[in-house]
């Protein structure tokens, strides 16, 4: 179960989703003798970490949503079945994923859809919080790259960072959607929601280092990519 909002509403659903399935997963694991696993973690274990850029050695240790709490949860539980069975796991830490087929809750395919329609879009905070928006491509380059490591090498526990490295605040994205729209946004200024961290913000070295991840796509393109796929169907 993804989403930090939704989390909230409904913490259990996401326990026994987001917990209880990896478990089932790695005990099939362990009953087939399947050992290599790749699987998301997410930035939001951070929380409001203070120092930026986020690295993975962090004390992670104080999550604000439930969403982050099974995140953190997951991370935990396969490291002891990598300890106990010998099972070699790539946890990768996903940055604020958006590209083409984006799920239409998150912010950049919900005021894409807002603005083609000239609605207002919800602004929630002075705009200054900060995502570090990846883009799908690069994702899953970083998930084929992870996948090769695993298979490659022994003794493997890692976590790691699959980010852009380069944040991006709410009022930019919201201009950047814009520009690429050709319209003028319309914003409805909010609090701040429950649970939403103040930025995100990765620290890729490990990443580069260690399995030859190189984010190539630039946030305009990106959009520009997503604007054409959502127009297309749309039409």
């Amino acid at each position: 179960m993804a989403g930090v909002r939704p989390s909230i509403e409904n913490p259990v659903l996401y326990q026994e989703v987001n917990c209880m399935g990896t478990q089932n997963i790695l005990e099939e694991m362990k009953l087939h003798q399947v050992q290599n696993l790749v699987m998301a973690s997410s930035s939001s274990v951070y929380g409001n970490c203070k120092e930026v850029p986020f690295r993975e050695d962090m004390v992670v240790d104080f999550a604000i949503s439930p969403y982050a709490a099974t995140k953190k949860a997951n991370e935990v539980m396969t490291h002891v079945y990598h300890k106990l069975f010998g099972m070699h796991v790539m946890m990768l830490r996903f940055f604020t994923v958006y590209g083409p087929k984006q799920r239409p809750d998150l912010a950049i395919n919900k005021f894409t859809r807002l603005m083609s329609q000239g609605k207002e879009i919800p602004m929630f905070g002075d705009g200054t919080t900060s995502r570090d928006y990846t883009f799908i491509d690069d994702i899953v380059d970083g998930i084929i790259k992870s996948c090769e490591y695993c298979q490659k090498n022994e003794n493997v526990y890692e976590i790691v960072n699959l980010g852009n490295s380069s944040p991006i605040s709410l009022k930019e994205m919201i201009q950047v959607i814009a520009k690429t729209l050709g319209v003028e946004p319309k914003i409805q200024q909010l609090p701040m929601q429950p649970g939403d961290v103040e930025r995100t913000y990765a620290d890729i070295s490990k990443a580069k280092n260690m399995i030859g991840y190189e984010p190539k796509t630039t946030f305009e393109e990106g959009i520009k990519q997503f604007v054409d796929w959502y127009q297309n169907q749309n039409k």
